[in-house]
């Protein structure tokens, strides 16, 4: 796979911003003074070792988490103050999130998971259905739309989680270890298509592996070590 085009140009505000941020469960500090920025259309990887910080770090930005010091701005909205109904929205509406396990709803149709985010969202029927089938037909899965979760490949499900997450066209994508559940083949076609998918559609990418093939799709990296950032490639 070819390394990515060069990083979009951060001339303007960036999308994301994180200030500072430490978190830390009981006496254990596992994040520390983590400061990072990324632009509309920039793809940026989050390496280091188990127990780094990483998925913490993902978490406090997508706001599963909050951290205990520090600041996180989305666009216009400093995210970690919100109270719980405003990040509900603000989680809704502007971020999209793709796990390893796919995290699919057993009892719903591929349609079904994909359509989710805009049943939640409110958006009228006719739009619902034609954001899905086109998602579907991107993702190459138009032929699988009835088709349950269990009845697919984990390439498949991977796959479904992509246009769920991209749905309802988040600003922000957070992907937590993407390919990690893949055979290699199966996560290079899935690093194929986030990587095409993120240059279209242009959300800000904040990418968590340990995957030196995940990391190459992405401008940047961060890598962290015992809750800090310690180097930048």
């Amino acid at each position: 796979m070819p390394p990515p085009d060069a990083a979009p140009s951060l001339s303007e505000a960036p999308l994301l911003k994180v200030e500072g941020v430490g978190k830390s469960y009981g006496l254990r500090a596992v994040l520390a003074e983590v400061c990072l920025t990324v632009g509309a259309g920039e793809r940026l990887a989050l390496t280091g070792p188990s127990g780094s910080g990483k998925t913490t770090l993902l978490n406090c930005i997508g706001g599963v988490d909050r951290p205990d010091t520090g600041a996180i701005f989305l666009e216009d909205s400093r995210i970690d103050r919100l109270d719980n109904a405003a990040l509900a929205r603000v989680r809704r509406e502007r971020i999209g999130t793709i796990f390893q396990f796919f995290h699919l709803l057993p009892t719903l149709t591929v349609a079904e998971n994909v359509e989710l985010p805009l049943q939640l969202l409110r958006v009228p029927l006719a739009a619902r259905t034609e954001r899905v089938r086109a998602l579907l037909e991107r993702v190459g899965l138009t032929a699988r739309s009835a088709a349950l979760p269990s009845q697919l490949s984990g390439g498949e499900q991977q796959r479904v989680a992509i246009a769920r997450a991209l749905v309802h066209r988040p600003t922000l994508l957070l992907a937590d270890e993407p390919t990690g559940n893949l055979d290699s083949a199966n996560g290079g076609k899935i690093l194929a298509l986030l990587r095409e998918m993120t240059d279209e559609a242009r959300p800000a990418l904040v990418l968590v592996t340990h995957s030196e093939a995940a990391a190459a799709i992405c401008h940047r990296r961060l890598h962290l070590r015992d809750g800090r950032i310690v180097a930048e490639t």
